[in-house]
């Protein structure tokens, strides 16, 4: 599936959508243009049935820290969450999602630090929508009107996840279409349009590559697929917003190693033309970016 052949085959069958144009916006004051591209998302995590160690945060002071070397290590957005996503991971309700994200936001947000809260409870999204957060990454489905009308009450930006079931921790076997890229851009069509006519306009659209569908286990039937999704982003990009890809571990392949497979997997999705990395490893995938940034 990856070799020069196959790469040269993807661009002359899709060469009509490798030049389309996504929309600028600036969330907060911070510009985020096409012309710039990656830009890179970091991530904190609350819950400590996160797999991912270095990302785990057990108090409010010790998110603090992280967040504020993630901005020095060159994150432009800093991604919170309270609950993980992994399907065995205890579930966390609103409200403690809530209590847990707010001292972080209250601190931070008036310093001017963009943090973006991954939820799919619209209670949590708009209580830290109110205490400062500059985007909302959701990962639940369809959402409702209400959750587009927050996001655009404040001014903030929206990371639209696809999920096939009703939320992250709510999903089973995975249903691919024979041509992935297609169905999630019909997905996402439908779900842009409804967001800006509710008055959203600040958008990255994810196709949701770190959640745990239960037939895409097998490592390598799921790193296949993921290496097929980033590479097909340029053709989301038709759309008009950019695209935003959380980069997967593949632990199975690097063992002790696991720390340095997001840098691989950031070339595959450079080279669909991601716009947004979200991701554990700020420095690795910085480098990775800024050495192919001077090959193109």
């Amino acid at each position: 599936m990856l070799s020069l052949e196959s790469l040269a085959s993807l661009a002359r069958d899709f060469r009509g959508d490798l030049s389309a144009c996504v929309r600028d916006f600036s969330i907060k004051g911070v510009p985020f243009r096409s012309a710039d591209r990656p830009h890179l998302m970091g991530v904190v995590n609350f819950s400590a049935d996160s797999w991912y160690r270095e990302s785990v945060v057990l108090s409010a002071e010790s998110a603090i820290e992280r967040i504020h070397r993630l901005r020095a290590e060159g994150a432009q957005l800093v991604d919170l969450g309270a609950e993980s996503s992994l399907a065995h991971a205890a579930r966390v309700d609103a409200e403690t999602q809530t209590r847990t994200l707010l001292p972080v936001l209250r601190e931070l947000a008036p310093q001017g630090f963009l943090l973006s809260v991954e939820t799919y409870q619209p209670a949590t999204a708009r209580a830290c929508l109110e205490a400062g957060a500059a985007v909302l990454n959701l990962t639940g489905a369809n959402p409702s009107e209400e959750v587009y009308r927050m996001v655009a009450d404040h001014g903030a930006g929206l990371i639209l996840c696809y999920v096939q079931g009703s939320n992250v921790r709510e999903v089973g076997d995975f249903a691919r279409s024979p041509d992935h890229a297609a169905a999630l851009r019909d997905y996402f069509h439908q779900e842009t349009e409804r967001a800006v006519a509710l008055g959203v306009q600040a958008i990255w659209i994810d196709p949701g590559l770190g959640f745990y569908y239960r037939n895409l286990q097998d490592s390598a039937a799921r790193i296949r697929y993921q290496a097929e999704t980033f590479l097909h982003s340029f053709r989301l990009r038709t759309l008009g917003w950019p695209v935003c890809q959380a980069l997967p571990h593949a632990f199975e392949f690097f063992a002790d190693e696991v720390r340095s497979a997001e840098a691989l997997f950031a070339v595959l999705a450079i080279l669909g033309k991601t716009d947004l990395l979200r991701t554990h490893e700020i420095p690795k995938v910085r480098a990775v970016a800024r050495t192919l940034g001077v090959l193109s």
